[in-house]
């Protein structure tokens, strides 16, 4: 039973955290830029804010409904703020940093950025409670189940984000240079995309 749940809450980790959006675009420029640790780095942010979210989710989603309406607004604009300020800076130019000279405060600085911006956005929550609702695992059980499903969970994100950040940092070498460059772009166009559609509905909400 254990090693059932465990199972389940891997594979919807992995679910959640494989499409690739802002927070994939962002974790691949970091580890072109500064190497394989900031990228798991950046994906443990994320690994966190999904097993938050998880939590939430597993604990009944309707114990948290009241509170998620009321702050998902404003979760909702400073997200999009926060993703159009990453989506500037991936323009600036800066030179290339290797792995062996990120230090332990860059790291956390990326593991926080990443956390933050996966937990100002309330679609994920509702992803959790959509998945946990259909598959009958929100609210049912005991705290030791939810405490099971929730670590899978984390443990499927981190084995995505391991994953996708080895990989490029495989291939980083065998690209050239101008690669990074592209990647940096293309990531910070995704990020002020998802940005300005973030505020875009946030403004609407308070208009409407």
């Amino acid at each position: 039973m254990a090693v059932a749940l465990v199972a389940k809450g891997i594979v919807l980790g992995l679910a959640i955290a494989a499409p690739l959006g802002p927070i994939g675009a962002l974790c691949i420029n970091r580890t072109l830029e500064r190497g394989f640790w900031a990228g798991v780095a950046g994906g443990l942010g994320t690994a966190l804010a999904d097993g938050t979210y998880a939590l939430m989710a597993a604990a009944g989603f309707a114990a948290f409904a009241f509170i998620l309406d009321a702050i998902s607004l404003p979760l909702q604009l400073v997200g999009g703020a926060f993703m159009l300020w990453l989506g500037w800076t991936s323009f600036r130019p800066r030179p290339p940093v290797t792995a062996a000279t990120v230090g332990a405060r860059d790291l956390l600085a990326t593991t926080i950025s990443t956390f933050f911006l996966t937990i100002t956005n309330p679609a994920t929550i509702l992803s959790f409670a959509a998945i946990f609702a259909g598959l009958g695992l929100a609210g049912a059980g005991d705290r030791w189940s939810a405490a099971l499903l929730v670590l899978g969970v984390f443990a499927g994100s981190m084995l995505w984000w391991f994953f996708l950040s080895g990989l490029v940092a495989m291939l980083h070498h065998r690209l050239p240079p101008s690669f990074s460059v592209w990647v940096s772009r293309i990531s910070g166009v995704v990020l002020l995309g998802f940005g300005a559609i973030a505020i875009g509905m946030g403004v609407m909400g308070l208009i409407g």
